[in-house]
């Protein structure tokens, strides 16, 4: 066994001493990035007002001219648990808020990452009068002109780093794009979508629109915003650990959405004693099992619909699935340890690994087992349609010690 120490600053760890803490647990938060005693409150009023995230307020403008309007809206997912959680949190809250929304979610094997220009002509068959990209869409310039071409409107929601070109978007919600100051740069995509929403309400009801209707609680999301938060393995910084404690004690008190109780169940797990590591290790697994061997549309409807039985049935298949995907998995490591075993010691700064068999849904996971393994930057390919290979790199990574690069 090798034991890492947490490194820690001496500042923090004095600052929790100074405000009671014994001084054990004050090394302990302070080695996870726990600056102050302030927070470790996780009252949902100490969470970042959605004002200081840059275009929030405009994106909650448009949205809210549009649903006035009549227009449909149409969300783009990304394929992973946190573009699932965002699409069902815009989902759920749009439609509580008057909204025509729907959602359109690409196969990766046949589309790839994004709003491609292929997927925008896909989505320009349902007519929509906005798109609403979640956990993508920073990176997609060629998509939003395609978009453009068609007379849609563009809308972002993202938290990735965007490239030398943003997309001529309506508008963008990214904390990491150019001059935006919201202090919590390790947003989700889901927690990005959930300031929107809080921003829409707050537009909303300036424009009356709850006079003769209840306002719809957004914090009933907060499951799905943890569920996403974790699974994408982002940083917990103050913010970020509001969200999840927020989410987490909704989970205990029974009122988790239908489908995330339902997955619960599927997998064994008790409700009332929810951890993050069910949501890292035991939803998001079930959740990514869809994106990567069928369609994640799945694990969307499963935390959209209010269909208890509907949510339990999409809860099983992806309880199957994600068994599947753990037999594959294992298949490929088996045979990938015995070609790693071979060129262990072979120079070069990288490996690359390949088999016809191998699944390119899987590819990812099995690029990380490998990196753990050779202690080196890893690529692994598997077969793609059209005689093409599609891979991922896994390399150190400056925030979180590894890093995915799909290709």
């Amino acid at each position: 066994m090798h034991l890492v120490e947490r490194k820690f600053e001496e500042a923090d760890r004095r600052a929790l001493v100074a405000a009671g803490l014994h001084p054990v647990l004050a090394r302990v938060y302070a080695a996870r990035r726990i600056h102050s005693a302030a927070e470790l409150d996780d009252d949902f009023k100490r969470l970042l007002p959605p004002a200081s995230l840059t275009h929030c307020e405009r994106a909650a403008g448009l949205l809210a001219d549009a649903i006035a309007a009549g227009k449909k809206l149409l969300i783009v997912a990304d394929y992973d648990a946190d573009g699932a959680t965002a699409c069902a949190v815009g989902v759920r809250a749009l439609r509580q808020m008057g909204a025509n929304v729907e959602y359109l979610v690409p196969n990766r094997f046949e589309l790839g990452y994004g709003l491609t220009p292929e997927l925008v002509d896909i989505a320009a068959q349902r007519r929509p009068d906005l798109l609403i990209t979640v956990d993508n869409g920073i990176a997609s310039v060629e998509g939003v002109e395609r978009a453009r071409s068609l007379g849609i409107a563009t809308l972002i929601t993202d938290h990735h780093l965007p490239g030398e070109e943003l997309p001529r978007a309506e508008c963008i919600v990214n904390p990491n794009q150019p001059g935006c100051g919201f202090a919590s740069k390790a947003i989700a995509g889901v927690g990005v979508m959930f300031y929107v929403m809080l921003a829409l309400r707050a537009e909303l009801r300036k424009r009356g629109a709850f006079q003769d209707a209840p306002e719809p609680n957004l914090a009933a999301l907060t499951d799905l915003v943890a569920l996403g938060t974790v699974a994408d393995v982002v940083p917990l910084d103050a913010n970020n650990r509001i969200l999840v404690a927020q989410g987490l004690k909704r989970l205990r008190a029974g009122q988790a959405q239908p489908g995330v109780a339902a997955l619960l169940r599927a997998a064994g797990r008790e409700a009332a004693k929810a951890t993050a590591f069910d949501l890292g290790f035991v939803l998001g697994p079930r959740l990514n099992a869809a994106g990567r061997l069928a369609d994640m549309s799945l694990g969307i409807e499963c935390l959209a619909t209010d269909d208890e039985a509907r949510a339990a049935n999409c809860a099983l298949e992806l309880d199957r699935l994600n068994r599947e995907r753990r037999r594959i998995e294992a298949e490929m490591l088996e045979q990938a340890r015995a070609a790693a075993a071979a060129v262990a010691d072979a120079p070069g700064p990288a490996l690359a690994f390949y088999d016809a068999a191998w699944h390119q849904g899987v590819v990812g996971i099995l690029a990380s087992r490998l990196r753990e393994r050779l202690h080196r930057p890893v690529f692994c390919f598997a077969r793609a349609s059209g005689g093409e290979l599609r891979g991922v790199c896994v390399r150190p990574s400056p925030r979180s010690g590894i890093g995915l690069r799909r290709a």
